[in-house]
């Protein structure tokens, strides 16, 4: 008779910036006596402190966190790679934990691990520079047209405010000959874990006040001199964000800084919109709760783990 190996369970909990997702995994690490890992793609990076709301050692509470300041900006890293990363440290961490924490907003990177990445053909990185150079030049408009010829599909589904997704789904048609959606194939990739899956919401009005909030504060706590010194790297894919973003054009004087801080409001508030969305559409069914409903998500959590 083999060994019966026993059951092992990541508990994911998503939701949008400023929701209030630190706070409550750290008081599930500890009730489970477990480490976290951050799915969110900025907290990676060593140099991108108070932009990305990372966690400070207070926050942190002791619990080990993992992939925060595990990469330096001048590393690209996607979420394949992620993927791949993950799945081996979890097989590490599941020797000594049944139940493991993994949080952030970056659905991409958490959609991930749950199921795997689709694969991708190789692109011609000329192909890229031309697109990034035409979009820098004339703006997203003429991008959208040609996606929407060369993959009807796709340009039906894309979020098309996000410059980054357009251009690697254009330099994909272009590179490959074939339309980018072809490679969507998102064949789910069996895991040997379980996954619990937690959405954290508020009522609107209350999340855009904590968003407000967490942009004064970034602010106080110097945001614009930590832009300042990534200002090097602001073409980097990482710095393509809302919170950064805004303060590099501040810097090139495209507007004041009345203007700038209106737009860092905005613009998070419309990203929590778009990761809200994300994480409502996708077929791996989340269950929504208020982050205060501590009772009511172990409840959840240990109604599906027994």
């Amino acid at each position: 008779m083999g060994q019966v190996t026993k059951q092992k369970y990541l508990v994911v909990v998503v939701g949008p910036t400023a929701v209030g997702k630190t706070d409550l995994c750290v008081q599930l690490a500890k009730h489970y006596n477990t480490p976290i890992i951050s799915a969110d793609s900025r907290q990676f990076y060593k140099e991108m402190n108070i932009g990305t709301a990372k966690p400070s050692p207070e926050e942190q509470q002791g619990v080990m966190h993992y992939f925060v300041d595990s990469h330096s900006i001048a590393q690209d890293y996607s979420a394949g790679a992620f993927e791949a990363d993950v799945l081996g440290l979890l097989e590490t961490l599941f020797r000594e934990h049944d139940v493991v924490i993994m949080t952030g907003g970056s659905g991409l990177y958490v959609r991930a691990v749950l199921q795997g990445m689709d694969q991708m053909p190789e692109t011609d990185p000329q192909v890229r520079e031309r697109l990034v150079k035409q979009y820098e030049a004339e703006g997203l408009k003429p991008l959208l047209a040609e996606l929407q010829k060369l993959d009807p599909l796709y340009f039906d589904q894309v979020d098309r405010a996000n410059p980054q997704r357009v251009i690697r789904a254009l330099e994909v048609c272009i590179s490959s000959q074939q339309p980018y959606s072809s490679f969507r194939t998102s064949d789910k990739q069996e895991r040997p874990f379980q996954s619990i899956k937690v959405a954290l919401n508020r009522e609107r009005e209350e999340l855009y006040q904590r968003i407000d909030q967490r942009m004064d504060q970034m602010l106080e706590q110097g945001l614009l001199d930590e832009v300042k010194k990534l200002y090097p790297y602001k073409q980097h894919n990482a710095l393509q964000t809302v919170g950064y973003k805004e303060l590099f054009d501040y810097l090139d004087d495209k507007y004041d800084w009345a203007e700038a801080v209106r737009l860092l409001k905005r613009n998070s508030r419309r990203y929590a919109k778009r990761q809200l969305t994300w994480f409502n559409k996708n077929p791996e069914e989340y269950t929504w709760f208020h982050p205060q409903q501590w009772q009511e998500i172990v409840t959840f959590i240990n109604a599906q783990i027994s």
